[in-house]
């Protein structure tokens, strides 16, 4: 696939800059799209399918020092950190200030870049001093590069358990603990996953070529009571809901065995890209928000729905002015 088969035109102003609940929902099938509520589709849901979920929450690692914008991602040893930040800005031994007297030198650019601090960064450090990682776009939307007290409730799922993400899984912002309450009464099987969202979600496509494009891997946790009871649901014809492409990666990557297996389930990491061609084992139905132009979220969506769809689905939406990206609206594919 080619990046630029990706690409679509939107106005500025519905990149959503906040939340808007109840949300609105775009319901795609066979007749094509049409507008229901999250309470419509609760109702489409039916007893004994499965509804999966992302239980990854989001850290607080996006610190600000010396007017730059630095996302902390991993550390093998607290002192050496792999980053994101313009690294245009700063040559390879400069150093830079961090709250708290905390110093760091750059030591190795590329993507990610490498930053050695003069001592080791905790997580009680990161909690005191960082914020959580809000969509640049955004950040630049609102003209604040800061996020706002809201935010730490909003960019954050309710059932948010195993820290690990650097970006949430969006489609999940839709939800209340009620609505899942309210499945789960009506006889909807929930059941949850892990992937920690990382560069490979979210890293941007800069190659025409997506099969050049180089996915990072991501970690992935399922337990084997969920992929029993997901194997057994499927046995029975009954439909596999799956809440985020971070969902459906997740579960993609165990039915093609790339992740390791043993007796307590599927643990480890996935470069899985998902793109047109792509056959899926495991999803029925494909909830998620609406996605970026030329991005890797936005060809897991036309593998599963077909490109031509999704492009007319988009234009529909975008003629009714839904809300995109991150705090927009949520979008239901069937096949």
């Amino acid at each position: 696939m080619q990046l630029s088969d990706l690409d679509y035109q939107f106005p500025a102003e519905l990149l959503a800059q906040t939340p808007q609940r109840p949300s609105r929902v775009m319901w795609v099938d066979d007749l094509g799209p049409q507008e229901i509520t999250i309470q419509d589709l609760i109702h489409k849901i039916p007893s004994g399918d499965i509804l999966v979920l992302n239980d990854t929450k989001v850290l607080k690692r996006r610190i600000f020092a010396d007017d730059l914008e630095i996302l902390f991602l991993n550390s093998n040893n607290s002192w050496d950190w792999e980053v994101l930040f313009p690294a245009k800005k700063i040559k390879i031994g400069q150093r830079i200030n961090l709250p708290r007297g905390v110093e760091a030198e750059l030591i190795a650019k590329g993507r990610p870049q490498v930053l050695r601090t003069n001592r080791p960064l905790t997580e009680e450090y990161f909690q005191n001093v960082a914020e959580l990682p809000l969509p640049p776009y955004i950040q630049k939307a609102r003209g604040q590069r800061h996020t706002s007290s809201e935010d730490e409730i909003w960019y954050q799922t309710v059932w948010a358990a195993k820290p690990g993400s650097f970006a949430a899984p969006t489609a999940s912002l839709h939800f209340a603990e009620k609505d899942i309450a309210e499945l789960v009464t009506k006889g909807v099987i929930v059941e949850k996953v892990t992937l920690h969202v990382g560069l490979g979600t979210f890293l941007p496509v800069t190659v025409e070529n997506l099969n050049q494009h180089e996915m990072h891997a991501e970690e992935v946790e399922i337990s084997a009571a969920s992929w029993d009871n997901i194997q057994k649901a499927k046995k029975r014809g009954q439909k596999i809901w799956v809440l985020g492409t971070t969902s459906a990666r997740a579960l993609e990557s165990a039915a093609q065995n790339l992740i390791p297996k043993d007796s307590a389930g599927f643990r480890g990491s996935t470069q899985l890209l998902i793109q047109p061609g792509f056959e899926f084992q495991i999803v029925d139905r494909l909830l998620t928000n609406f996605h970026q132009p030329q991005s890797t979220l936005l060809a897991l969506v036309a593998a599963f729905a077909n490109l031509d769809k999704v492009k007319a689905c988009y234009s529909w939406a975008i003629e009714r002015r839904f809300r995109l990206f991150s705090y927009g609206d949520l979008s239901v594919w069937t096949r």
